[in-house]
Protein backbone atom coordinates (compact mmCIF):
# COMPACT_ATOMS: atom_id res chain seq x y z
CA UNK A 1 0.00 0.00 0.00
CA UNK A 2 1.08 3.63 -1.09
CA UNK A 3 0.20 6.08 2.29
CA UNK A 4 -1.98 9.13 0.25
CA UNK A 5 -2.97 10.83 4.25
CA UNK A 6 -2.20 10.59 7.47
CA UNK A 7 -4.34 11.73 10.50
CA UNK A 8 -3.63 11.53 14.09
CA UNK A 9 -6.34 11.24 16.80
CA UNK A 10 -6.31 12.38 19.93
CA UNK A 11 -10.65 13.12 20.32
CA UNK A 12 -13.96 12.81 18.91
CA UNK A 13 -13.84 16.15 18.35
CA UNK A 14 -10.86 15.81 15.40
CA UNK A 15 -13.23 13.57 13.79
CA UNK A 16 -15.46 16.37 11.81
CA UNK A 17 -11.44 17.49 10.54
CA UNK A 18 -11.14 14.01 9.36
CA UNK A 19 -14.62 13.62 7.74
CA UNK A 20 -13.62 17.17 5.90
CA UNK A 21 -10.28 16.20 5.16
CA UNK A 22 -10.69 12.67 3.56
CA UNK A 23 -13.20 13.66 1.37
CA UNK A 24 -10.79 16.68 -0.08
CA UNK A 25 -8.15 13.60 -0.21
CA UNK A 26 -10.47 10.99 -2.20
CA UNK A 27 -12.54 13.41 -4.14
CA UNK A 28 -10.38 16.29 -5.06
CA UNK A 29 -6.53 15.73 -3.84
CA UNK A 30 -5.57 12.07 -5.48
CA UNK A 31 -7.90 12.11 -8.49
CA UNK A 32 -8.64 14.01 -11.20
CA UNK A 33 -12.01 15.80 -10.39
CA UNK A 34 -13.74 14.33 -13.50
CA UNK A 35 -13.19 10.63 -12.35
CA UNK A 36 -16.36 9.38 -11.58
CA UNK A 37 -16.82 7.71 -7.85
CA UNK A 38 -20.35 7.60 -7.23
CA UNK A 39 -20.56 6.79 -3.46
CA UNK A 40 -17.04 5.71 -2.51
CA UNK A 41 -16.01 8.73 -0.81
CA UNK A 42 -19.02 9.19 1.31
CA UNK A 43 -18.99 5.60 2.30
CA UNK A 44 -15.24 5.58 3.11
CA UNK A 45 -16.00 8.69 5.17
CA UNK A 46 -18.43 7.12 7.05
CA UNK A 47 -16.65 4.17 7.51
CA UNK A 48 -13.57 6.24 8.45
CA UNK A 49 -14.99 7.51 10.89
CA UNK A 50 -16.73 4.58 12.12
CA UNK A 51 -13.60 3.18 12.77
CA UNK A 52 -11.98 5.94 14.47
CA UNK A 53 -14.62 6.25 16.94
CA UNK A 54 -14.06 2.58 17.59
CA UNK A 55 -10.70 3.37 18.18
CA UNK A 56 -11.08 6.67 20.42
CA UNK A 57 -13.57 4.87 22.37
CA UNK A 58 -11.99 1.34 23.41
CA UNK A 59 -8.58 1.58 22.54
CA UNK A 60 -4.98 3.54 23.86
CA UNK A 61 -4.48 7.04 21.98
CA UNK A 62 -3.20 8.11 19.62
CA UNK A 63 -5.49 6.87 17.12
CA UNK A 64 -4.05 7.27 13.63
CA UNK A 65 -6.37 7.20 10.25
CA UNK A 66 -4.12 6.10 6.80
CA UNK A 67 -5.40 6.34 3.85
CA UNK A 68 -3.52 4.15 1.22
CA UNK A 69 -3.90 3.20 -2.64
CA UNK A 70 -2.80 -0.53 -3.76
CA UNK A 71 -3.50 -1.30 -7.01
CA UNK A 72 -7.61 -0.41 -7.79
CA UNK A 73 -8.49 -0.38 -3.83
CA UNK A 74 -8.38 2.36 -1.65
CA UNK A 75 -6.57 0.89 1.64
CA UNK A 76 -8.41 2.80 5.47
CA UNK A 77 -5.84 1.26 8.26
CA UNK A 78 -7.07 2.38 11.67
CA UNK A 79 -4.86 2.37 14.73
CA UNK A 80 -4.84 2.30 18.04
CA UNK A 81 -2.69 0.79 21.27
CA UNK A 82 -4.97 -1.82 22.67
CA UNK A 83 -4.22 -4.89 20.83
CA UNK A 84 -6.00 -7.09 23.43
CA UNK A 85 -9.19 -5.64 23.09
CA UNK A 86 -10.82 -7.40 20.09
CA UNK A 87 -13.41 -5.80 17.38
CA UNK A 88 -16.25 -7.39 17.84
CA UNK A 89 -18.70 -7.67 14.64
CA UNK A 90 -22.68 -9.19 15.39
CA UNK A 91 -24.87 -9.36 12.82
CA UNK A 92 -27.52 -10.08 15.40
CA UNK A 93 -27.03 -7.09 17.36
CA UNK A 94 -29.98 -4.89 17.94
CA UNK A 95 -29.28 -1.12 16.66
CA UNK A 96 -28.48 0.52 19.68
CA UNK A 97 -26.75 -1.98 21.36
CA UNK A 98 -23.09 -1.30 19.85
CA UNK A 99 -21.17 -2.58 16.74
CA UNK A 100 -22.91 -0.37 14.12
CA UNK A 101 -19.76 0.76 13.14
CA UNK A 102 -18.50 -2.48 12.21
CA UNK A 103 -21.63 -3.37 10.67
CA UNK A 104 -21.30 -0.67 8.49
CA UNK A 105 -18.00 -0.97 7.46
CA UNK A 106 -18.47 -4.45 6.62
CA UNK A 107 -21.82 -3.41 4.34
CA UNK A 108 -19.51 -0.70 2.52
CA UNK A 109 -16.65 -1.71 1.93
CA UNK A 110 -14.70 -4.67 -0.27
CA UNK A 111 -13.20 -6.17 2.49
CA UNK A 112 -12.68 -5.78 6.11
CA UNK A 113 -10.05 -7.08 8.76
CA UNK A 114 -7.94 -6.15 11.42
CA UNK A 115 -4.46 -7.32 12.94
CA UNK A 116 -2.11 -6.65 15.82
CA UNK A 117 1.32 -5.62 15.12
CA UNK A 118 2.84 -5.07 18.56
CA UNK A 119 1.47 -3.08 20.93
CA UNK A 120 -0.81 -2.16 18.24
CA UNK A 121 -4.25 -3.05 16.46
CA UNK A 122 -5.19 -2.65 13.17
CA UNK A 123 -8.55 -2.45 12.04
CA UNK A 124 -8.92 -1.95 8.16
CA UNK A 125 -11.13 -1.68 5.11
CA UNK A 126 -10.94 -1.57 1.49
CA UNK A 127 -13.09 0.44 -1.23
CA UNK A 128 -12.98 0.70 -4.83
CA UNK A 129 -10.29 3.19 -6.75
CA UNK A 130 -10.29 3.51 -10.47
CA UNK A 131 -7.61 2.80 -12.53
Amino acid sequence: MTELQRWVLESAAQLKTLRASLHVVIAGGVLPAETPLDEVPEKMVLVATELATNALRHGLPPTTVRLGRAGDRFVLDVTDHAPQVVPEYSEDRELGLGGLGLQLAKQFSLDLGWYADGDTKHVWAEFPAPR
